[in-house]
Parts: C-alpha cells; structure tokens; sequence
C-alpha cells in the first residue's frame, strides 16, 4: 500500500513540475522541498530515473551586474542533470552545468563545474572523490 501511494505522489510531483515548463523525465524521482529555478523552468534538464532528495536547489539563469544601469540582469542558462544519478540532500547545481550520468552528489555539495559521467562529487565547492564508479554495485 505504501509503494502504491508513493508513486502517486511521484507522478503528481512530475505532473506538477511538468505543468510549470520544468524539463523531468517520468522516471525521476523528486523529493519535496525542491527549489527549481522558476526565473527560466525550461533550462532545468532532469533525467531518467535521477533522484533529488529533499531541499535541492537547481539553477537555470546567471545574475549579472550591470554597473552603467545600476541594475542586474538574468543570462538564461541550461542545466542537465543526467540519468541514474543522486543528487543528495541540500545540494546545489549552479546554472549552467552539466552533469553526466550515473553520478553522485554529496549532501550539502555545491556543483559549479560540469561533472563527467560515473563520478561521485562532494563539498563546497563539488570535487571529484570518486571516479569510474558503477551505480549497480555501489553501496553508500
């Protein structure tokens, strides 16, 4: 019963983020308290069976300062976020960044360089601790 309302939930959180603009495979797994960029919703890219644990944070546009208009404007990048990854808990993707597939981010990690596929990253900022890892057999 359990594993019946929690794809329930699932596919009401894709439907949810799909009806914003937010790029989700139906697969991926999406835990609450996310924070996807809403300034640009089409430049968030998330694949197959990926998992964002709670409070992610996922960034699709760059502020930059604008001196001569003592303003700031808004560079809308894409960001992908491959398949069979794990995007742990508090994690944050900056915008513009790629990252491959069947890679894990560390809790609290904070991505601002684009990360190669079967690698696992932690801290602040996200370096490579492990690389050439295999998701099937991987024990966290």
């Amino acid at each position: 019963m359990r594993l019946f309302l929690s794809k329930i939930v699932q596919r009401i959180r894709y439907l949810y983020y799909r009806s914003r603009g937010y790029d989700v495979h139906i697969t991926a797994e999406l835990e609450r308290q996310l924070n996807l960029d809403r300034y640009f919703p089409k430049g968030v890219h998330i694949g197959r069976h990926t998992i964002l644990a709670s409070g992610v944070t996922v960034l699709s546009h760059k502020v930059i300062p604008l001196k001569s208009e003592y303003r700031y404007a808004g560079e809308k990048v894409h960001t992908y976020i491959g398949d069979f990854c794990l995007i742990g808990i508090r994690a944050i993707i900056m915008a513009g960044v790629r990252i491959g597939n069947e890679v894990v981010v560390g809790a609290g990690a904070v991505v601002t360089k684009d990360i190669p596929s079967n690698t696992m990253v932690a801290g602040n900022p996200a370096k490579v601790i492990r690389s050439n890892i295999q998701m099937e057999g991987l024990r966290l």
